[in-house]
């Protein structure tokens, strides 16, 4: 099991490094040379600009069973179907239950905006949700998913 992390624009890169060198586990990051930054206790993939570059690479790494954490719902419905556990900023997990409707709503919003419209952006992070994310990637590592992600629906946090 590793955690790679699609880390460009990720307020949660020094949580998810600390709980893998915690648990002993290999930490990748992924960015661009637009977002380059470098972690002590993680290894760096650094890619270029190129559309996509990060999400595709990130791809082609992932093994079943590994934790992806990232909040493009694109990318985590591709790392969901090569069996890994996808988990966004906020400790929701991403299952095949949710991924459907989180991508129609992605698309939805790009229809929008694309007409002309505006959407609401993110609101301003809280300490609540750094917790809420530490507390959920803590027990996806605890629950040794290694090789299972069909019950990945049922791990949320209480």
């Amino acid at each position: 099991m590793r955690i790679l992390i699609d880390a460009d624009a990720c307020p949660v890169v020094d949580i998810a490094i600390e709980l893998a060198r915690a648990f002993q586990l290999e930490c990748i990051l992924l960015c661009d040379t637009a977002h380059y930054f470098n972690r002590e206790g993680a290894r760096t993939v650094v890619l270029g600009q190129g559309a996509d570059s990060v999400d595709f690479a990130l791809v082609n790494m992932v093994q079943n069973g590994d934790i992806v954490i990232t909040q493009d719902y694109g990318l985590a419905a591709m790392c969901l179907a090569r069996k890994s556990v996808v988990l966004n900023q906020n400790g929701m997990v991403y299952h095949e239950g949710n991924i459907d409707s989180l991508l129609a709503s992605r698309h939805m919003g790009q229809k929008i905006r694309r007409s002309g419209g505006r959407t609401k952006g993110p609101a301003k992070r809280t300490k609540e949700q750094d917790e809420m994310f530490a507390k959920q990637l803590r027990k996806l590592i605890l629950s040794g998913i290694n090789n299972s992600v069909d019950n990945a629906a049922d791990m949320t946090v209480q």
